[in-house]
């Protein structure tokens, strides 16, 4: 037994539950509960706080699932990146995991846990210590009437990680009693959560102040200032105006964020269905559905994760006196490598004509980054959580099913799976990709990538729902869901 096994044996992990399958009504409740917790760790401020660097990159905090200043600030960033860790060392070869057996599932989910921990405490001190979320300046007046001194500005450092650590240990357990109690995963329910809750704040407050940085889109006017944000009332103002580029950017942006929507849904129902029969009853099958999208939205989630723990390293470091990964403008990247992976807004800079050639160089770095991001991802996801060709043949031979004219064969079965399964994968993985690309690039509404994971994410939910709780919903909603 390794260093690392005798660990995860003293290791706290949350209960699986001891019914094979949970009834519908057991599952929300777990996964209201915890997103209610979500929200309500996310209104709780960390204590002794005095600079919060990292607030105006608020748009980064859907995607990490976080709330910069609150004691969920790490967010869903540690988990994600200790799964993008293991699975490059799983899938490269230099740690080897049996993801066939019970034990070595154990094993590989054990290991993710650990490195999780490992990041949690490794970014709460990045993120404190490098000054993005740091208490009062020496010298600053505190409400108790001390004067912050050096002494206390460490000690009021070490407050802040220690919190930090507590929250990211939270959102680690939370995320485990989603996966084992509820619907789904932590991670893709913080993420949804999230982005719901930005997009109606974004969309549908009309009453934001000049300095309040989460305007209405939609509605929002903001008190004291002539120029109207809330792209409805950029409309109106347009034309009470005459100003066709004010109207034609803002009736992009909606059409933009349409049509995103819309191709997300049409791909998400694309699948291809392997005809299936049972061996020992003539007469009757069913069909095996592969999704277009086979991974989902996991390549996203890990490649739009792993772009925005660039982005907020890049600022600690700037922050640092060290700019290596780049230097920002406000929330802007103006150059280093953060600048050329950062999306260009190139249907808002058409429209006012403010394009420029190093746009499109932006844009297909950009694309070309998040399609093969997905690609590679969707594969060591696909070999990681059982989704290959042969956990696929053996779970379809423990049904009793068999493809009609084929001898009822494990390796048989396996070889016929190969040939739509990996195909699936890159095609699907580099679809997802591209399409998380091309709607940031469009500038839609909220952020592109955030309302592609938002669909596919409660898509996904829907899917589980009708497949497996059909039965114990009310008729009304059984009939809604079928």
């Amino acid at each position: 037994m390794t260093l690392f096994d005798s660990v995860l044996a003293f290791f706290p992990q949350v209960r699986s539950p001891q019914q094979r399958k949970l009834p519908f009504n057991e599952k929300l409740k777990w996964t209201l509960l915890m997103l209610i917790i979500f929200f309500v760790l996310g209104l709780v401020p960390l204590y002794g706080l005095g600079e919060n660097a990292l607030a105006q990159f608020e748009f980064l905090s859907i995607i990490l699932g976080a709330s910069f200043g609150s004691i969920i600030s790490l967010g869903i960033g540690p988990l994600v990146t200790s799964s993008i860790v293991l699975q490059l060392l799983s899938g490269t070869g230099i740690l080897k995991f049996d993801l066939v057996s019970p034990e070595g599932k154990k094993r590989y989910h054990g290991y993710q846990k650990l490195l999780s921990v490992f990041f949690i405490i490794f970014e709460a001190c990045v993120y404190v210590f490098m000054g993005g979320l740091a208490p009062a300046p020496v010298g600053t007046v505190l409400p108790s009437g001390l004067s912050m001194t050096s002494v206390l500005f460490r000690e009021f450092e070490l407050v802040l990680v220690a919190q930090l650590i507590l929250g990211g240990l939270i959102i680690m357990f939370m995320d485990e009693v989603i996966s084992k109690w509820g619907f789904g995963s932590g991670i893709s329910l913080f993420i949804v959560g999230g982005v719901a809750q930005q997009i109606f704040i974004r969309l549908l407050n009309p009453l934001a102040s000049t300095s309040n940085a989460a305007a209405g889109i939609v509605l929002g006017y903001p008190f004291g200032s002539e120029a109207p944000v809330g792209k409805l009332w950029e409309i109106l103002y347009g034309l009470s105006q005459g100003d066709p580029t004010m109207i034609a950017l803002a009736i992009g942006t909606i059409v933009a964020t349409l049509v995103i929507f819309a191709v997300c849904v049409y791909g998400q129902a694309m699948k291809v269905e392997i005809p299936l029969s049972f061996g020992k009853v003539r007469g009757y099958g069913m069909r095996w559905p592969l999704n277009f999208f086979y991974t989902s939205n996991i390549p996203v989630i890990l490649v739009a994760a792993l772009m925005a723990n660039i982005q907020l390293f890049a600022t600690l470091f700037e922050r640092w006196g060290h700019p290596i990964l780049g230097t920002f403008s406000g929330n802007s990247p103006i150059s280093g490598i953060v600048f050329w992976i950062s999306p260009p807004n190139l249907l808002q800079s058409i429209i006012e004509g403010s394009f420029t050639g190093d746009m499109i160089v932006r844009a297909l770095l950009y694309t070309i980054l998040f399609i093969v991001g997905s690609i590679i991802f969707s594969v060591f996801w696909v070999q990681t959580a059982n989704m290959d060709a042969a956990s696929q043949a053996k779970q379809i031979m423990n049904s009793g099913l068999q493809i009609p004219g084929f001898r009822r064969d494990e390796r048989v079965l396996e070889k016929v799976l190969n040939r739509y399964i990996w195909p699936l994968t890159i095609v699907g993985g580099g679809a997802v990709g591209l399409l998380a690309a091309t709607a940031d690039l469009l500038g839609s509404l909220s952020q592109g990538t955030s309302i592609l994971l938002s669909v596919m994410i409660v898509y996904k939910l829907y899917e589980e729902i009708a497949k497996q709780h059909v039965m114990d919903l009310h008729p009304a909603m059984r009939k809604f869901v079928e």
